[in-house]
């Protein structure tokens, strides 16, 4: 996006409410495939966004499970257990480490998705103090249900709003998703509870339910139409120069993640 780098995160919800990953009930179930719907949205979203992080090198974490060994909930954990580099390589390497950790966590809960808003808005601060319009940051958080930490999300959402920063809900699953929705404020902006309004629209939520029998490539259509507007938002509201929103890449069907 006119030179700007695209720095993307992902978030996957490791709570009991996906039911036992060993069970086909499950949303953390694998299939003969090796897919599940955490898997087909986090390839279809991600494989579209790599193409603009010219590095490949992507923070995964997931969130609400028991973490060994001491078996404390997390709401942050590296996906390849490896907190000092959290980065897996490429899109495939997000699902390789999802593979791995899934039977080392217990799924526990709550769904609190305050704590990974708030590890991503650090480095976009970081970013922003360079005071050039070179990085921006997209969080994508898969999830099976509506989120806990409604005021900590509201208010991490409201403070991220003031940084070059996009966050990206992605819905598994046939939950209620209400609480979802408020989040995305398409019809007005998100305020706190004591009634700071956020700077500008961050939040893109769309339930995945809705493209299941879509064109691999019409979930990610949709949930990153609003992030090049965004960007470029952010980077005007700033006085840096101003890039112009490029079109998503055109692609055919997205290849599906290696067995």
């Amino acid at each position: 996006m006119g030179g700007c780098q695209i720095n993307f995160t992902v978030g996957v919800d490791f709570t009991g409410s996906n039911g036992d990953p060993s069970s086909p009930d499950s949303l953390h179930y694998l299939s003969p495939t090796g897919i599940n719907e955490y898997l087909a949205a986090l390839w279809s979203v991600g494989s579209v966004v790599q193409d603009y992080d010219s590095d490949k090198l992507f923070p995964a974490f997931g969130f609400g499970a028991q973490v060994p060994p001491d078996w404390q909930v997390s709401h942050e954990f590296a996906l390849n257990f490896n907190p000092s580099n959290p980065y897996c390589s490429g899109i495939q390497g997000i699902v390789d480490a999802y593979r791995q950790a899934l039977p080392q966590v217990r799924l526990y809960g709550p769904t609190n998705f305050a704590p990974i808003i708030n590890h991503v808005a650090r480095f976009a601060a970081q970013a922003a103090q360079q005071r050039t319009a070179s990085q921006y940051f997209v969080l994508l958080l898969l999830t099976d249900g509506a989120v806990t930490d409604v005021e900590a999300t509201r208010e991490a959402v409201v403070r991220a709003s003031h940084l070059p920063m996009s966050v990206i809900i992605v819905g598994v699953g046939s939950a209620d998703f209400e609480a979802m929705e408020q989040l995305d404020a398409d019809g007005g902006p998100l305020r706190t509870r004591s009634g700071e309004g956020a700077a500008r629209d961050i939040v893109q939520f769309v339930p995945y339910r809705r493209f299941q029998n879509a064109p691999r490539e019409a979930l990610a259509q949709t949930v990153l139409a609003e992030v090049p507007m965004q960007l470029v938002s952010y980077f005007k509201a700033q006085g840096w120069a101003p890039f112009k929103p490029l079109p998503l890449p055109a692609k055919g069907p997205a290849q599906a993640p290696q067995a």
